[in-house]
């Protein structure tokens, strides 16, 4: 948050003195305890202005906002050229610290933003605006991009109305008289971190039951898992997600035991509701998730239909072991390269093996076909595909990724209107799913509906703070309508998001893949090539690998490389990405060269072949 005094030097003229003790009066009765109670840390001051770092958006925002109304009250009976008023702007954004100071693009938009923040107002970044969502009750007025002074790029930046009243945590819509609750992530504290799979599953089903108690309002994952691995004031979470309770936890997997601590939190006073402790044979952590959905409908007086008590008793599997090869799966799943992609697919084999009747793992055996059948153009049967995710929606209608395999294969076959409807009904029975979003978004890029890939790209953008993969495909897909402005927002939400990955997991090379191209095209040569020289040393074979390649060099006017790429690819293409290739704006420098022409044609006389 960046602040200063408009029109200090002319407030100085007229009365020296008279400014600096009002000033300092001001400071001390108001600013610096209202700092203080939204956790900020005065960086630096300038005279005129100050400098201050919030450990989240959401206090910065409502710090910011208190101090206008209390100057707005405590200038409303001085002359209109004896006020002292402020102009705030506020951004989030990385910074480098140097002992006590901070540095950086953070910082410099911050303080460009408060340059055109209005006598009184507030100026916050698209990114301030982006993370504070519903979770205050404010209104933003778009400001348009603004070229600031100093900074590359155009931002854009939002004006916030500072009505009257408090900032308060948002209203959750039509949920405003049920209990609210966050499950953070559990922590896991076995010896083998290798076990984090399990934690997190956990955390999952728990969060998955909760939300089948139609009187209780539930945080979604992906909001949830934020938090995953930070130490955070449980209180400030709570006041960030606008909820009543926070759920939180640890687990302890040690051969054939389970030990699982969980308490719920008052999110006001930070107090304990309720703790308790489990400690039993790893084949009864399916009744541990009961009884913990159960403690916490009773201690929040939740009444339960009967339908909703018989759902949360239903467990998907009861069978320890296949839930466990059900989990691994789910893990590599989630970095889809074609090497882990097949690992997947044999987990959830393996856990349809030993739970015949496991939907869940018969919708990841479908998904992870349809994918590899549909990059990769392994020769799996398109029907056998089909029928295992008919077989998982025949044991579970609601399974909203049995619904996505069904769309991805049904696609993959050329049945438009048959996938259409079975990713609008993925989506109806989960609004909230990123993998519908995420499947329905590049099944719309592949049928060249690009305009109605981008609202499901954004929301799942929004759906997982951790994904990588879809800020940057919606980059490509805004180049190619033309909308670079958005492309180069979601495409820096990518690269800082791909790095995040690659650190945490340096041995998959999607992250690589697809931050290579996006690097070219924001003009980061070196890094691009660094990136791509990653991913074809992980995956040398990995045919994507190459259509990224041929993307990254054509993006940096290399293009005899290019071709040689895009011919590696083209022998082991899967018709999804052959179709994307007529969209791709990645290739709009060659798309006239006749070896692109001759390289289309080709693949569209075997799509017609096939």
């Amino acid at each position: 948050m960046a602040a200063d005094v408009v029109g200090y030097s002319r407030l100085m003229g007229g009365n020296e003195v008279g400014t600096l003790t009002a000033l300092k009066q001001h400071r001390a009765e108001m600013i610096d305890p209202c700092i203080g109670k939204f956790q900020g840390r005065i960086v630096k001051l300038t005279g005129d202005g100050m400098l201050v770092e919030f450990p989240s958006v959401v206090s910065a925002v409502e710090c910011a906002c208190h101090v206008q109304r209390e100057m707005r009250d405590r200038n409303a009976d001085i002359p209109q050229d004896r006020r002292i008023e402020f102009r705030i702007g506020v951004n989030l954004g990385d910074v480098i610290v140097d002992d006590d100071d901070i540095f950086g693009d953070g910082v410099n938009v911050a303080s460009r933003l408060e340059g055109v923040a209005k006598p009184g107002g507030l100026a916050v970044s698209g990114a301030v605006r982006d993370n504070i969502g519903n979770k205050l009750d404010l209104i933003f007025e778009d400001m348009g991009d603004q070229s600031l002074k100093n900074i590359e790029f155009p931002v854009r930046a939002y004006n916030v109305v500072i009505a009257d009243g408090p900032a308060k945590p948002a209203a959750v819509p039509a949920e405003a008289d049920k209990p609210s609750i966050a499950v953070l992530p559990f922590n896991n504290m076995s010896d083998d971190p290798g076990q984090e799979f399990f934690s997190d599953g956990i955390t999952e089903d728990i969060i998955t039951d909760l939300s089948k108690v139609s009187g209780l309002f539930v945080i979604g994952r992906n909001t949830s898992f934020t938090y995953k691995g930070k130490s955070v004031q449980l209180q400030e979470v709570a006041l960030e997600l606008g909820v009543k309770f926070i759920l939180e936890g640890s687990v302890r997997k040690a051969g054939q035991r389970v030990r699982v601590n969980a308490q719920l939190i008052d999110g006001a006073t930070g107090g304990h509701v309720w703790a308790d402790r489990y400690d039993r044979d790893l084949t009864d952590i399916f009744a541990i998730q009961d009884e913990i959905t159960q403690a916490i409908v009773e201690q929040l007086k939740i009444k339960l239909l009967p339908k909703e008590k018989k759902a949360i008793a239903q467990a998907p599997t009861n069978n320890v072991e296949a839930y466990t090869y059900y989990l691994k799966g789910r893990q590599f799943f989630y970095n889809s390269t074609r090497v882990l992609l097949r690992l997947a697919r044999q987990m959830f084999a393996k856990a349809a093996e030993i739970d015949p009747l496991y939907a869940r793992a018969y919708a990841g055996m479908a998904i992870c076909d349809a994918r590899l059948e549909n990059w990769y153009r392994e020769n799996i049967d398109t029907a056998n595909i089909l029928a295992v995710a008919n077989k998982a929606i025949s044991l579970d209608p609601e399974l909203s990724e049995a619904h996505v395999a069904r769309g991805v294969a049904l696609g993959n076959r050329g049945e438009v209107s048959e996938a259409l409807t079975a990713f609008e009904r993925a989506l109806a029975v989960d609004a909230n799913s990123f993998d519908a979003h995420l499947a329905f978004a590049r099944f719309c890029v592949a049928q060249g509906n690009l305009e109605r890939a981008v609202p499901l790209f954004e929301r799942a953008v929004e759906l997982n703070p951790d994904d990588w993969q879809s800020p940057m495909l919606v980059d490509s897909v805004l180049m190619a309508l033309g909308r670079t402005i958005e492309a180069e927002r979601y495409a820096r939400i990518g690269i800082k998001r791909a790095e995040e990955a690659l650190q945490l997991h340096p041995e998959n090379s999607r992250p690589a893949q697809l931050g290579a191209p996006t690097l070219a095209r924001l003009g980061e040569r070196e890094k691009a090539i660094d990136w791509l020289e990653r991913a074809t040393f992980i995956d040398p074979d990995d045919p994507i690998v190459a259509y990224n390649a041929a993307c990254t060099y054509t993006q940096l006017s290399e293009f005899d490389q290019a071709f040689v790429a895009l011919e590696k690819w083209a022998g082991n293409s899967g018709s999804e990405m052959e179709m994307w290739l007529e969209t791709d704006s990645d290739f709009d420098k060659i798309r006239d060269d006749p070896r692109f022409v001759a390289l289309t044609d080709r693949l569209k006389e075997r799509r017609a072949s096939a």
